[in-house]
Order: C-alpha cells, then sequence, then structure tokens
C-alpha cells in the first residue's frame, strides 16, 4: 500500500515509464512551491509560487533516474542593507530513486548491520510502488544553490552605523567626528544666570577689563 499521496503536484507515477532499463520520458510540470523551500529567515522560494519543472525519467536496473531542472523566484533581505530582494534561480538535480527489491540488494551488497539500517534508510531515495516524491530532492537542490548571506549588489555598501542610512544611495555620508581630546569638556556649561560673566567675557578686551575692575 502506497504512502505517498498521488495527488500531491510533487509526486509523480512512473508505471508508463515502465521498468525495461533505457526507457525514458519526459514530463514538464509547473505547480505550487510548498513551504519552507529555503533558508529560513534568510531567503527562500515563497510558499504558493510558481515553480517550473522539467524533468526526464530514466528506467536502470536498479530503480528511476530522474533528472532535472527547476525554476523559480526567490524572495530575501540583504544581509548588509536590509532591503528586499527578489530574484530568480534556476536549479540541476539529478537522484536515483530504487526499486523497493533494488535497495534492499543494494543494502545486502554492502553490508549494512542492522543497526545502521535506519541511517541508510534516510540516504537512500525510493520508490514507493510507481510513485516517488520529489519534494526532498527540490528542496536540497533550491537550498544549496541560494546564498547563505544574500546581497542587493556586490558593492552593497550598508547602512551607517550611526543614523542607519543606506550608504549606496549616498556615498559621501558621514558624520563629524568629535576631537576625543574635548570629550572631557563636552558637558560643561555656564551656571544659570551666569551668562556674560566670568570666563565667558575674559577672551575680549572688555572683558579683561571688567574681570580686573572686580
Amino acid at each position: 500500500m502506497n504512502r505517498l499521496d498521488h495527488r500531491d503536484p510533487l509526486v509523480f507515477d512512473t508505471h508508463e515509464l515502465g521498468r525495461r532499463p533505457g526507457s525514458m520520458r519526459k514530463v514538464s510540470r509547473t505547480l505550487e512551491a510548498p513551504e519552507g523551500l529555503g533558508i529560513i529567515d534568510v531567503i527562500g522560494v515563497p510558499e504558493k509560487s510558481d515553480i517550473k519543472l522539467e524533468l526526464r525519467l530514466e528506467s536502470v536496473v536498479e530503480g528511476v533516474l530522474v533528472t532535472g531542472t527547476a525554476e523559480a523566484r526567490v524572495e530575501g533581505e540583504c544581509v548588509r542593507c536590509l532591503e528586499p530582494l527578489d530574484d530568480e534561480i534556476d536549479v540541476e538535480f539529478q537522484e536515483l530513486f530504487y526499486y523497493s527489491e533494488s535497495d534492499e540488494r543494494h543494502r545486502s551488497r554492502t553490508g549494512v548491520a542492522d543497526d545502521l539500517e535506519e541511517d541508510s534508510e534516510e540516504e537512500t531515495y525510493r520508490l514507493e510502488g510507481d510513485f516517488f516524491d520529489l519534494q526532498p530532492v527540490l528542496r536540497d537542490a533550491v537550498v544549496l544553490a541560494l546564498p547563505l548571506q544574500p546581497v542587493c549588489q556586490e558593492d552593497c555598501l550598508g547602512l551607517c552605523s550611526e543614523c542607519g542610512a543606506r550608504l549606496s544611495d549616498d556615498p559621501a555620508h558621514h558624520h563629524e567626528a568629535a576631537d576625543p581630546r574635548w570629550a572631557a569638556l563636552q558637558g560643561l556649561s555656564a551656571a544659570p544666570g551666569d551668562e556674560g560673566d566670568g570666563i565667558k567675557n575674559s577672551g575680549t578686551r572688555e572683558g579683561l577689563a571688567e574681570n580686573q575692575e572686580k
């Protein structure tokens, strides 16, 4: 009994291909992207956006060899300036889906122990009856094709660390840096009511004369 849902657009039927080695069939399909197809919180294919698949199914001795391409739109955020990204990717993939009996023979020949059988099953894709699920293969191909640190442009200058302005919009953007030698004086100011007295006028002739009279 098949566990795969043949109504799932990423589940394919190989019945018409047959099991005679050398048989080949091409399949074209446009479908909605499943959830989580990408790098979480970084970049990925928007859920339910269109993915165009071009597949070639080939019958071989041990199973069905699937070779294909996928075209999709990706969205993300520039890691430097945080601007939204919108791009397209074209990925290639190839995977062998074993017949269930061929997979058993494969494990027997390679001497897989019982305690490692579960790990071996995770690494091997198998047909369930005449059906195979392309989703894990497609997911791996898309994730490997996506940049871990996407940028809006290769020379993106990022954001100003002081005010957050996007530097690529104004490469000459800068802030006047205060001389650290005067930092201790920045908090000093005249006391209320002292305006016009003391050192405020000491730099003028009138101020000097007034100070001498005091």
